[in-house]
Formats: C-alpha cells, structure tokens, sequence
C-alpha cells in the first residue's frame, strides 16, 4: 500500500487523486495492484515498429487502444525507403486519423495527450528514423515538425549525410548533421539518436542544447547487439535530462519477449541512471505488412549475422505483466508510472513548443 500512495508524487499530475481512490475500491487497489497502478498511469509508448508506406494497414493501432496507452509515436519514414515515402506516408497516416476522431487524436502539443486520455482515445504523434528524410534541406525540419513530427534520429543503420549508423562505420556528426541539430532544437523536435553510430551519438548529446533520447534502444551491457547502446551512451543521454526508451524485440532483449527480460533492462538502465531517465517503446508490429521481408530484401540495412530467423515482438498488451514483475521486484508505483508514460510526458513538455 505505501507503494501505491507514491502515486501522488507521480510526474503526471493532472489527474485527481481524491477521484482515484473514491472510484476504485481500496481492496481491488490491494487485491490488484499492477491493475491499479496501470490503470492511473499515461500509458506513452515512444515508438511503433510497423511499415512506414501510404499502404499500410492502420488497423494495427488498435492494439495500442485495447491495452489502454494514451499515445504512441508512429514511424513515418526511414532511410530504407525514398525520402518522398515520408511526406505520402504523413498525408495518409494524418488523414487517417483524423477520419476516426471519436477514437483517435493527432498530438500537437502535450495537452492534446491529456485531451485524449481524459477521452478514452489514442494520441498520435510521429517520428522519422534516418535524416535522408530531409533530401539536403534543413527547412523540411520545420515542415516535418508542422505535421506532427517530434522526434528524429540521424541515420538508420547506415551512415548518411547527418551521421552514422551503428551498422556501418563509426563516424561522427557531419556539418549538415551538426546544422541539423541546432535546427531540431529551435524548432522543438526531440533529437533522438537510435540506429546511430556511437561517436555521431556522443557528437549529438555533446551540442544539443535540449534534452536527447535513444527512443528505442536497450543497454549492450545485457544483450551485446550492435543496435543497442553502451552503458557511456546511457549515462550521456541522462545527464543532458533525456530518457531511454526500453526496446520490445525480442533480438534487442536477448532472443526472448518475455515481460520478465524487458524488465531486465529496465530495472539495468534504472540503476544507472534513475528511474526518471527510463521509458516504453515497444517498436511493436503484429506482422501484418510485410516488414519481415524489407528485413529479409534489405541486408545491407539489417546484416543477416544480427537479424537472421524470425523478428518477435512484445505487444502492448504485455505491459500489464511488466507492472506486476516490477511491484514484485520493489519499483515503486512513482517510478512504475514516470516509466509507462510520466517520463517521455515530462520530456516532451520540456522540448516541444
């Protein structure tokens, strides 16, 4: 019980206190405890793992509405595909959206998140993995930005005109990646440094003047994958106040989706750099389109020693069982809460405008 009463201290403090346990009787709240906890909490999962194309099925977010998140960040390009599949998959992903506004909503801000949870619907919000996006123009920040972006990362896998990609060489920051930084932070987007070479993530933590994240990446430390990140890189992104959202495939934990391994890297990352700098991104896809085979197609993007056999995902719906092993293994309900969604909710108020 002493858990639970953290809540009050949780970094989402929007909600009424007095309400919660008016409205949910204190022996369900002892008899269930991770129920409870989940229930209170923003649920805010940072990035999803589908195809990004004009095609895709937009159906799978309903996985994300069934487990009760309030917002989940939408993949809507990477250097796989041309730059142009970004902008026709903003124009069908937005509109979309905005067809079904009794279940979803498009998140400009952190008051439209609030908006959608006090409404029982999905906020959505994008983010771009790899700047070929941008074809060489540092104004598509702004115009990426103005249509729901909020967070991009340098370079997907391979190296590019930004930076490098942590299956390619370990180069650093270019100038034009160096441009684009000082760009992303006066506009309010989130410089987020996954896919990307150690030495251009350190480059990026070094000049930003905002908070960084590794949106979706685990620590090397337990799973010894090229994709995930060093224990200086966890500590580097925590000190500029940015949080590490903690990867579901199952090759990134370690061959295995169980909620019991994803809490392994939580509760790894939490020791070192505190609980407030952890967060979910389940990069989920529930195998609908047809990424298996860009993994397949693709090797100098995904090199077939890291990615052979079957790619597995954890679902949303998992993150149920990941509350109750982290109340079993004494998180607290504050720290339960900042890491399902209070966490990445406090850093977007920071960054975005």
């Amino acid at each position: 019980l002493s858990s639970l009463c953290g809540l009050i201290d949780c970094p989402i403090r929007q909600f009424n206190i007095l309400r919660l346990f008016t409205e949910m009787n204190m022996t369900d709240a002892i008899d269930h405890p991770a129920s409870f906890v989940y229930d209170q909490a923003l649920i805010w999962d940072n990035h999803a793992g589908f195809e990004s194309r004009p095609d895709v099925d937009l159906s799978q977010l309903n996985h994300w509405r069934a487990s009760g998140a309030s917002f989940v960040s939408v993949n809507a390009g990477y250097d796989v595909r041309p730059w142009t599949n970004t902008i026709h998959t903003l124009a069908h992903v937005r509109r979309w959206i905005m067809a079904r506004p009794n279940d979803y909503l498009l998140a400009r801000n952190t008051a439209d998140i609030l908006q959608a949870r006090s409404d029982g619907r999905l906020a959505i919000a994008f983010d771009i993995e790899g700047m070929e996006a941008l074809d060489g123009n540092i104004d598509m920040i702004q115009l990426y930005y103005d249509l729901g972006v909020r967070q991009m990362l340098f370079a997907y896998n391979r190296n590019n005109s930004a930076g490098g990609g942590c299956h390619d060489e370990d180069t650093g920051l270019t100038p034009f990646g160096r441009s684009v930084v000082e760009e992303m932070n006066r506009v309010g987007m989130l410089v987020d440094c996954s896919h990307s070479a150690y030495r251009t993530t350190m480059d990026a933590m070094e000049l930003s003047e905002s908070p960084v994240t590794f949106s979706h990446s685990n620590p090397k430390t337990l799973c010894d994958h090229p994709r995930n990140i060093t224990d200086d890189q966890i500590r580097s992104c925590a000190a500029t106040g940015g949080v590490i959202g903690i990867n579901g495939i199952g090759k990134f934990l370690g061959d295995s989706i169980e909620p019991e391994h994803y809490v392994d890297h939580i509760e790894y990352t939490a020791d070192l750099v505190g609980a407030r700098h952890v967060g979910v991104a389940l990069d989920y896809s529930d195998g609908s389109d047809d990424l298996q085979d860009a993994i397949t197609g693709q090797s100098n993007f995904w090199p077939p020693q890291w990615y052979s056999g079957k790619m597995e995902f954890m679902a949303p719906n998992r993150l149920i069982d990941v509350v109750d092993i982290m109340l079993r293994r004494n998180f607290s309900s504050e720290d339960i809460t900042g890491i399902l969604g209070g966490n990445f909710f406090a850093l977007a108020q920071r960054v975005w405008v």
